[in-house]
């Protein structure tokens, strides 16, 4: 079993900045893809940024240069840090592990943080 735990989410002032966290717990294997998506109501899910095992990171270009993503692997926990945030950035943030176990990815989510950019 695999348990991601966030924390972090609130209300920012467009301009400000914010920073939400995952812990994952479990089985994680040694091949894993940890991430953070987000959806606006009435939209679909979509990638924010991913990291591999390895360090290799992936960017949605709509937050490319205001959003870092990090990983500590001891602690299998997993970072996104929110810079220049925009209203356009509300939405539910939500974490997201992929683990390669033989020939078989395994998913898991997290519960979900609201993050809110008032103008």
């Amino acid at each position: 079993q695999v348990r991601l735990v966030e924390s972090g989410g609130g209300l920012v002032q467009a301009g400000g900045s914010l920073s939400v966290s995952c812990a994952a717990s479990g089985n994680i294997f040694r091949i894993n893809i940890m991430g953070w998506y987000r959806q606006a109501p009435g939209k679909q899910r979509e990638l924010v940024a991913t990291i591999t095992n390895g360090g290799d990171t992936n960017y949605a270009d709509s937050v490319k240069g205001r959003f870092t993503i990090s990983r500590d692997n001891a602690k299998n926990t997993v970072y996104l840090q929110m810079n220049s945030l925009k209203p356009e950035d509300t939405a539910v943030y939500y974490c997201n592990t992929k683990t390669l176990r033989g020939p078989t990815w395994y998913e898991y989510w997290g519960q979900g943080t609201q993050v809110t950019v008032s103008s």
